[in-house]
């Protein structure tokens, strides 16, 4: 199977299907991704550990903070306990919470957030004609590059004198 193919097939599984979870899986937060394919995580108890991505994700799914999986655990691991067996999105979270099955522990989480979104997206609308007062006041969050030399070029009341000779001559030149 070429990889098109393949990653094709992994994002049409993991978009489409509604999954409910075994007595042994569970359904875990992202709190951050060291690296190698390893995520950490954190379960409703508050315990966290690293979670392995399966090969079948890797280069085709991507995960981020606050995101939540679920996960078979896994007996070999010592740090590394579980490995992922499914992204759960938005919809797949609704549906969770619709059969019931969505931890409590994080049903505040997901209704926090969602608010706070729609409060910065109301700041966002409102501060737009108010912002141009304020970019004016504070520019001390712009980007300075350090790359260039810094030239400190104010005009000088000789260039004045010369616009208004130039003006004179033209009128001058009229009469």
């Amino acid at each position: 199977m070429s990889q098109a193919t393949k990653r094709k097939h992994v994002v049409k599984e993991v978009l489409e299907e509604y999954v409910v979870p075994s007595p042994q899986q569970q359904i875990v937060r992202v709190l951050g991704t060291p690296g190698n394919n390893l995520h950490e995580v954190e379960t409703t108890e508050g315990t966290r550990f690293l979670v392995s991505m399966p090969t079948k994700f890797r280069k085709n799914i991507w995960i981020k903070r606050g995101d939540f999986l679920l996960v078979d655990p896994i007996e070999e691991g010592e740090k590394v306990k579980a490995e992922i067996s499914f992204v759960l999105y938005k919809d797949h979270v609704r549906y969770l919470k619709k059969e019931g099955l969505w931890p409590e522990a994080f049903s505040s989480d997901t209704a926090e957030s969602q608010p706070s979104a729609e409060i910065s997206r109301e700041q966002e609308q409102t501060g737009a004609c108010s912002s141009e007062e304020e970019d004016s006041a504070d520019d001390s969050d712009l980007f300075v590059n350090t790359n260039r030399l810094r030239c400190d070029c104010t005009e000088s009341e000789d260039d004045s004198e010369e616009e208004t000779v130039v003006t004179s001559d033209q009128d001058e030149e009229e009469k």
